[in-house]
């Protein structure tokens, strides 16, 4: 990850609704959620949630896929364990501990990863 997509990737999550779907996201998995069940769950309109889906998945924090009558949103894992990553590779000289930590969280943010 570059420092242009990271600048990307914060800004679509400093907004309060759009952080709190990529977590309701994280915690669905590769099932992901329906666009109406979002909206339901943040308590917004369907209109503002198609605002917030839509700039997350301009971020690639998101993805979407049809099934059927509805669209449904996963997190995009592999960019949520690049932008954790971006943050922390060249963190505290390198120590070994911190890491190791590092990569197994990249690990975790696998759909199927162990929690």
């Amino acid at each position: 990850m570059d420092e242009r997509q990271a600048l990307s990737s914060f800004a679509a999550l400093s907004q309060e609704t759009r952080l709190a779907i990529v977590r309701a996201l994280v915690v669905a998995g590769p099932d992901g959620l329906a666009a109406g069940v979002i909206a339901e769950r943040m308590g917004v309109s369907a209109t503002n949630v198609s605002f917030h889906l839509k700039e997350l998945e301009r971020s690639g924090l998101i993805s979407q896929r049809r099934e059927s009558r509805s669209i449904i949103y996963n997190a995009s894992y592999d960019a949520l364990a690049d932008l954790v990553k971006f943050l922390m590779e060249d963190c505290c000289a390198g120590h070994p501990t911190i890491r190791q930590n590092v990569r197994a969280c990249r690990r975790l943010l696998q759909p199927g990863g162990q929690g």
